[in-house]
């Protein structure tokens, strides 16, 4: 009974998953995805693979990418995380994804070995990746995060509570919380009281609940995005408020919202610690949606959430192991930096994305500083066609938010060399005019477009 219930959910995620593929379908990347094997641990038979982008940052970022049940590494990447990919022919971060063997190919979040750290399943095969990758390409442990839909958004939060010590963030589409899929056997796959919505806890009972996947840690857990369909009967709505209490809790804040707002039609999102785009825990729920995402457009929200929106320094990718560092940074952001060092005479170029919908959009800006000197601290200076308004940004602070505005950089991105860039982006209201803003100047020198 229970192997038909998993084979019915299977065929209900998998179209789903095949939807999203060609919601979000891109012309084939410069990279491929490349198998991986001889990877270290794995005591599940996982598959490995990873996807290297033509151009790597020196210091890349990490996402680990987890596939939908019936799913594979393959379909993930051409379907539901597509626009992950994209980003990171961009941003120059690798991708890793794994991809479960077993019959319906779920990862392993119900056997009392996949739901602790180090425990020998799923979540063990899946760290062996991570260092691996990490050892070889010079990873900046900093920047190691997670994301997956379904079984892999299940399974985000499995890895993002066994290993808080290792990822910095997650990004979870319509998953459970950590341990609510726990059946106590490694055979019995499937927990219908958890995926009907009928375990509730505390948000301390749930806090406890992962703490004890990592008996004795002390340190900080991630910062945590969490999605959820309204009308998801695959995986209960209600999930979505447990997974708000779990990762409240372990982060220590109130679980009332600091803001509210709505990005979208259908979507209501609330932050948790914080109201800047990277807020310490963010919920989005989409109305009259069911077990079908990420959707077209999504992504984008997370790639700004997980911090995968950086360009630094980049190169070809290494063809033997770099150097790697023994655990992540616990520095916090490099002191701010004073406006300075200006670019020579036409030594900057920006170029524009915008996504819009009825009223709103997104814009992200990419800087790109091709003086001869090194710019530290900037003033990006542009004019916002009328009827736009910045209601939200992210890696800048925006004033005013209508009109002439000026973005200022933060304290981890003032920095950039020569022939460098930085990516920065903000959501506006508009009255019709969804265009470009215009008149760039950076430090005072006018700027290039594209």
């Amino acid at each position: 009974m229970r192997r038909l219930l998993t084979a019915a959910v299977a065929a209900v995620v998998l179209p789903a998953a095949a939807a999203v593929g060609l919601l979000t379908a891109h012309p084939a990347a410069a990279a491929t995805l490349t198998r991986v094997t001889g990877f270290g641990t794995n005591p599940s038979n996982l598959n490995m693979y990873l996807y290297v982008p033509a151009t790597v940052s020196t210091r890349p970022a990490l996402l680990v990418a987890v596939h939908y049940c019936t799913g594979s590494a393959s379909a993930f990447f051409n379907g539901g995380a597509r626009e992950y990919v994209t980003a990171a022919d961009q941003y120059g971060y690798l991708i890793l994804f794994p991809e479960a063997t077993r019959s319906g190919q779920c990862f392993d979040v119900w056997s009392p070995q996949g739901l602790k750290r180090d425990g020998g399943s799923d979540s063990t095969g899946i760290m062996s990746m991570v260092n691996h990758t990490k050892q070889k390409y010079n990873v900046d442990p900093a920047r190691v995060v997670v994301t997956g839909a379904s079984s892999g958004a299940m399974m985000t939060n499995v890895l993002a509570a066994e290993y808080p010590d290792v990822f910095a963030a997650g990004a979870a589409f319509s998953g459970v919380p950590a341990t609510c899929f726990a059946t106590g056997s490694a055979s019995n796959t499937w927990n219908s009281q958890c995926s009907g919505g009928q375990i509730t806890k505390t948000a301390q009972q749930w806090g406890d609940a992962a703490r004890a996947m990592y008996p004795g840690y002390t340190g900080r857990y991630p910062r945590m995005q969490l999605w959820h369909g309204a009308t998801d009967s695959t995986l209960s709505y209600v999930n979505y408020g447990e997974e708000i209490k779990q990762w409240t809790n372990l982060n220590g804040v109130s679980q009332t919202p600091t803001s509210t707002d709505y990005p979208q039609s259908a979507w209501t999102r609330t932050r948790y610690g914080g109201s800047g785009t990277q807020a310490t825990v963010e919920g989005i729920s989409i109305a009259n949606t069911g077990h079908t995402l990420p959707q077209t457009g999504m992504i984008a929200y997370a790639i700004a959430f997980l911090g995968l929106n950086q360009t630094g320094s980049t190169t070809a990718p290494p063809s033997s192991a770099g150097p790697s560092s023994a655990g992540p940074s616990s520095a916090g952001p490099s002191p701010s930096r004073s406006i300075s060092d200006q670019p020579s005479a036409g030594g900057c170029r920006v170029t524009s994305t915008i996504s819009a919908w009825n009223t709103g959009l997104t814009a992200n800006l990419t800087i790109t500083n091709t003086g001869s000197s090194a710019i530290n601290g900037w003033n990006l200076v542009f004019t916002l066609p009328a009827g736009q308004t910045i209601t939200s940004g992210w890696n800048a602070t925006y004033s005013p938010g209508s009109g002439q505005v000026t973005a200022t950089s933060v304290s981890y991105n003032g920095a950039i060399s020569s022939g460098g860039s930085t990516s920065i982006g903000f959501q506006a209201t508009h009255t019709g005019n969804a265009a470009a803003p215009a008149g760039f100047t950076l430090n005072g020198t006018t700027c290039q477009t594209a």
